[in-house]
């Protein structure tokens, strides 16, 4: 039985169908919120009740705030539930939805204003004995600034966004001259997506791992981990296939690993569910890169070898209620892979809007999908259209299921990536575990210029 009488999902696609599914397991009545692209999608379907919000546009929609509370009120939706992306780690929503009497599902704004500021999340680790990559401490003021501080970091370094994410606002630079004709122009794009162009420079690390930790935090102070997830193989900089636990990591390292996101989630008083990112070197040295605190996109291969439902502990959290250690199992239960699919070329990554054709999926795995046969992909959001997620006994396992699923899919009428997603699979370094997020370049070199195996 649970506390809430009614949960608004502010979001859409796949996430909010995935929500929707716990809530419904729960008791526990939805609303969704639907732009005007959105009107005939499977998750207003499937939701209790559906209230639309505004055009397509995500300003106007999704982003909108107003729209979102006025929608709760008028459901009598006591909890929204932001999802990922659009306003999950929006710290004014947070507020505005507290002041409005209405639970947050999510961790506190302050703490979000914390994390989202990558800046003051490298101070915040720092302090709490968390490793990060060596760099400035503070806001660049000038371009003359940046280049005295990337001469004495050493380059190649990174500029970044301290409010950026989902790898907008970065860039790599060998060179003063190349710094500085970067500077501006990363600190406009910053500004155009974030509404904040300050920057900040750490030492670029090349080919390293990205590796991130799910944590969990109750309001009683316990926090516990769920083991990592392996998320390297990626196409500019956002990822497409994630597994778990990692294939890089041995247990001395893995154990360090999770010990330090516990730290730093503890240090800032962490609640709800969250992510803490890392990115690690050839030596196996580990430092932290951002935290997300919200749902991941992938956190299903978590919850693959948890046995977990993490929408359920995002719920049961939000109402107050202790974390259930007891309910994790002493280790990692076999392997878990998850390839997301997008409607775009897989060799430029062009989104490919249009309507679907033909959708026929696999069965033996578990799918977390947006749409159906004869749903038209919009242009006007994130182009993929759904999740394909295997498990086994062990990696081998996972692999050979995952591999047998996608060769299974059948998708037309629009491009999508499935091909790249199998060549990945059937790569000697993928099978080998020895990758980084430079993989999927020479996954493309390898293929040339022939045709993609299916």
């Amino acid at each position: 039985m649970s506390d809430f009488k009614k949960v608004l999902i502010a979001n859409r696609g796949e996430i909010a169908r995935r929500i929707i599914r716990t809530c419904r397991r729960l008791s526990i009545p939805t609303v969704a919120v639907y732009s005007d692209a959105d009107r005939d999608a499977l998750f207003v379907r499937e939701a209790d009740e559906a209230v639309a919000i505004g055009p397509a546009l995500v300003k106007k929609s999704y982003l909108d705030m107003e729209n979102i509370i006025r929608a709760a009120k008028e459901t009598g939706a006591d909890a929204i539930h932001p999802g990922y992306g659009f306003l999950a780690e929006n710290s004014a929503f947070a507020e505005r939805c507290v002041a409005e009497g209405i639970t947050f599902i999510g961790p506190s704004a302050s703490v979000i204003r914390l994390m989202g500021d990558k800046i003051e999340a490298r101070r915040q680790m720092k302090a709490a004995g968390v490793a990060i990559v060596p760099g400035v401490d503070g806001a660049l003021s000038s371009v003359e600034e940046a280049i005295q501080a990337a001469q004495e970091i050493g380059y190649p370094v990174m500029l970044k966004a301290s409010a950026g994410g989902g790898g907008i606002g970065m860039q790599v630079v060998s060179s003063d001259d190349e710094l500085e004709k970067a500077f501006a122009s990363t600190a406009q794009r910053a500004g155009s997506y974030f509404g904040d162009d300050t920057l900040f420079l750490e030492k670029f690390i090349a080919a390293p791992r990205h590796i991130e930790v799910q944590i969990a935090a109750d309001q009683h102070g316990n926090v516990v981990h769920l083991w990592e997830r392996e998320c390297s193989v990626q196409r500019r900089n956002q990822k497409i296939i994630e597994e778990a636990p990692s294939p890089f990591l041995d247990e001395s390292r893995r154990e360090a690993l999770c010990q330090a996101a516990v730290r730093g989630a503890r240090s800032i008083g962490y609640t709800n569910v969250g992510t803490m990112e890392f990115i690690v070197d050839e030596q196996g040295q580990f430092y932290f890169l951002e935290m997300n605190t919200r749902i991941q996109v992938e956190h299903p291969v978590t919850e693959e070898i948890a046995g977990v439902d993490l929408v359920e502990w995002q719920l049961r959290i939000a109402e107050g209620r202790p974390l259930q250690r007891e309910a994790l199992p002493s280790a990692p239960q076999g392997h878990a892979i998850e390839c997301r699919v997008y409607a775009e070329d897989p060799r430029t990554f062009m989104p490919s809007p249009g309507k679907i054709e033909t959708l026929r999926l696999p069965d033996g795995v578990r799918l977390e999908f947006a749409v159906t046969e004869g749903d038209q992909v919009t242009p006007f959001y994130d182009p993929m259209i759904g999740k394909i997620i295997a498990h086994g006994a062990n990696r081998p396992e996972a692999i050979r299921k995952m591999k047998e699923a996608l060769g299974r899919c059948v998708v037309s009428g629009i491009k999508h990536n499935i091909p790249l997603l199998v060549n990945v699979m059937d790569h000697p370094d993928f099978q080998a575990g020895a990758y980084t997020t430079k993989f999927v370049e020479t996954v493309l070199k390898d293929c040339g210029q022939g045709e993609m195996r299916t």
